[in-house]
């Protein structure tokens, strides 16, 4: 009420008054039988024969993660989730799966709903404890996107299962096997079932794409197989399986593998998706993803009422009962209007077949229009998406799918940013200081892409940086828990064990998050309308802290003055008692900062390379550094940036302190030259003649 949303607001458009109608569910029932009791009572190769036996199509709800994720920038709160959750249960028992865990969300619900993604997980487990729960798992990258120590990815996958995860799909970024198996080898030992997972680019119809053919795909699915995965998932992240496609790699991963069940992903981005999953579904696949109807289409998954109505009658049947599933559409209809301002839709109004030349997956879309939004380029997102494909050629045209795909979107944005055609960037690339995960990329610090690096490039971005070689979690000492739990129990007493786990794969992300959750406390309990914007005068709300503990407040007045230490006071009803807090006004203390801008031109003047907050400086005033040392780094939005040294110097003057807002050619640091002096046979003999001269000279 006084300093405005705490989570930043994509766009202009607020949040609908409005409260979800919840439709019902059987009172003291228990939900019936699904997938996961064979599961939990016979064990994931139990479960995948069951699978691959199963008459009909079988399907994976979106719904609560990649939906979302594709439409709303991952924005979708654990309390909406939970309101319609004993409904999935009693209505949609038939899914192979629902996923609702991984991806974005794990980091996105700490960084910007200030919520546990364990809470979350164990919640949901609660209310739906018949339907396979499904994660989205990156391999030796996790849930993060970077490389971790091997104790870090195992640990994960053995807390994920105690917390109620069941089915993991495991990917790599680039499809680097080493990294595949990693994963594959953590959810075995967690008794996890492991759906491994081929990422899909190209186009297999197409005898014009030779670099990703039907036998690259074909080969690596053997191999998966070889491994011991449960499931064989083909991860189609951009909507790039056109139905031609489908028929030929589909039918020939059916022919080559006829026991292992074959799972489908896809997204909508080009409106061809229903065509593409019942290619899929005739040729031989055992499930497919949709996503209910009010939050499918465009760059999320294709419409699970409307594959379920397609199928109806058909050997194919999915038995899923088509008036639930409206029933559950109407409600995810409502609750999206309470998402406004993250809308996928406010610059994407339908499906656009473009993405067969962008490639953009669906998953990025969203985020990388609030990135632009946010690094003050929301005007250009044509030239974006334009510069992606450059980016994506200039990088030797990789797999794309995070954290890949956010190595090319960081380098698209940095080129729009900095006015940078390919050729530009390859002239300069060794005085540019690149977008962090381009820097990790060319380090190899994610894997090895297909086919090798573009080595010139490569090199100008490393700088004087090594290169590393092989799977990147071997050369990585064990983590150590014990001294992360001890430090974070010092500071937060109540911490967990999930929050050490937490703290391992983000640190500073789960620093910021337990700092605001021990200052607000629980605020996922909250509305949404009230977390997103806060109430206004006379608004009355009910929070329920827990089972029989429930708030009810009633906004009164906020103080027009604010007192000698910049507080307005704010009046309000707590369970019908007069109370009042003082809360400091930001904007009314906020003093005037006018910073200095780099003179362009001027060597050793160093400016901000883009918009963001300083979060880590890795050198001091006085320091001499070498070309290419990391000095400053930046974050916008979950894109990092390191500022390199353009130069061997000196450390004149820092301009900037940790958290520091900075926009566009700020002045981060000033540096002096290291200047070498050369001297050639001429001056050494003139110096022989004349030394008290030359001693002055050179003094």
């Amino acid at each position: 009420m006084v300093n405005g949303p705490l989570t930043p607001l994509a766009t202009t458009i607020k949040p609908a008054e409005i409260i979800p109608l919840v439709p019902s569910t059987p009172a003291g029932l228990e939900p019936p039988k699904g997938l996961r009791q064979i599961y939990k009572e016979k064990g994931p190769k139990a479960f995948a024969q069951a699978v691959r036996k199963h008459k009909g199509l079988l399907l994976m709800d979106t719904t609560f993660r990649d939906a979302h994720q594709s439409l709303l920038a991952t924005r979708v709160r654990t309390h909406d989730l939970l309101n319609i959750s004993p409904f999935v249960a009693h209505n949609l028992n038939g899914l192979y799966s629902l996923e609702n865990w991984g991806g974005a969300t794990f980091d996105v619900a700490m960084r910007f709903l200030h919520e546990c993604p364990w809470e979350r997980l164990e919640s949901m487990r609660k209310q739906i404890p018949n339907i396979p729960f499904q994660m989205l798992l990156r391999g030796a990258n996790a849930v993060g996107y970077t490389s971790y120590p091997d104790n870090v990815v195992y640990k994960f996958c053995d807390l994920a299962v105690q917390a109620g995860m069941d089915v993991f799909r495991v990917f790599d970024s680039l499809n680097y096997l080493p990294n595949i198996i990693l994963g594959m080898e953590a959810v075995g030992k967690a008794g996890g079932i492991v759906e491994a997972a081929i990422s899909y680019t190209g186009d297999v119809s197409d005898p014009n794409r030779k670099k990703y053919d039907l036998k690259y795909y074909i080969d690596l699915a053997d191999q998966l197989v070889k491994a011991g995965t449960h499931v064989l998932a083909i991860k189609d992240m951009a909507g790039l399986l056109k139905p031609r496609a489908a028929t030929l790699l589909i039918s020939a991963l059916r022919e080559r593998h006829p026991d292992i069940p074959i799972h489908i992903h896809t997204h909508d981005t080009a409106g061809a998706g229903i065509a593409s999953m019942l290619a899929c579904a005739n040729a031989g696949a055992d499930v497919v993803d949709v996503a209910v109807d009010s939050m499918s289409g465009i760059t999320s998954q294709p419409s699970m009422g409307a594959l379920v109505a397609c199928l109806q009658g058909s050997e194919l049947d999915t038995g899923l009962d088509l008036r639930r599933v409206s029933e559950y559409s109407a409600y995810w209809e409502q609750a999206r209007t309470l998402y406004g301002p993250f809308e996928c839709a406010v610059a994407m109004k339908s499906g656009n077949a473009d993405v067969y030349e962008n490639e953009i997956p669906g998953g990025q879309y969203t985020n990388l229009q609030f990135q632009a939004f946010s690094l003050g380029l929301g005007d250009k997102f044509e030239e974006v998406k334009k510069a992606y494909v450059q980016a994506n050629k200039l990088l030797g045209d990789i797999i794309k799918v995070t954290p890949s795909s956010k190595v090319v979107g960081d380098l698209a944005q940095f080129m729009v940013q900095n006015n940078l055609s390919p050729e530009q960037l390859l002239e300069k690339a060794e005085e540019l200081s690149f977008p962090k995960s381009v820097v990790e990329f060319m380090q190899g610090y994610i894997g090895e892409p297909y086919q090798g690096y573009p080595e010139l490039l490569r090199q100008n971005v490393l700088k004087s940086l090594k290169p590393i070689s092989g799977r990147p979690g071997e050369s990585l000492k064990p983590f150590d828990f014990d001294q992360l739990n001890e430090q974070l129990i010092e500071r937060f007493p109540r911490a967990s064990q999930y929050d050490v786990m937490s703290a391992a794969l983000y640190p500073q992300v789960t620093e910021e998050f337990m700092d605001f959750r021990h200052t607000y406390g629980p605020v996922d309990k909250l509305d949404t309308r009230i977390f997103f914007v806060g109430p206004r005068v006379a608004d009355e709300f009910e929070v329920s802290i827990e089972k029989g503990k429930t708030l009810h407040i009633k906004t009164l007045a906020v103080a027009d003055g604010i007192n000698k230490n910049g507080e307005r006071e704010v009046f309000f009803e707590l369970n019908g008692q007069l109370r009042s807090m003082f809360i400091r006004d930001k904007t009314a203390v906020k003093e005037m900062r006018i910073h200095p801008k780099a003179e362009k031109g001027k060597k050793g003047s160093v400016g901000a390379p883009m918009p963001g907050t300083v979060i880590d400086i890795r050198v001091k005033e006085g320091d001499k550094v070498e070309k290419g040392a990391p000095m400053v780094v930046l974050s916008a939005m979950k894109m990092e940036m390191v500022v390199q040294a353009p130069m061997s110097g000196t450390i004149k003057k820092l301009h900037i302190t940790k958290d520091m807002k900075l926009e566009g050619d700020d002045l981060v640091f000033e540096q002096i030259v290291l200047k070498k002096l050369f001297v050639d046979s001429d001056y050494i003999s003139t110096y022989q003649v004349v030394p008290g001269y030359f001693q002055n000279v050179f003094r």
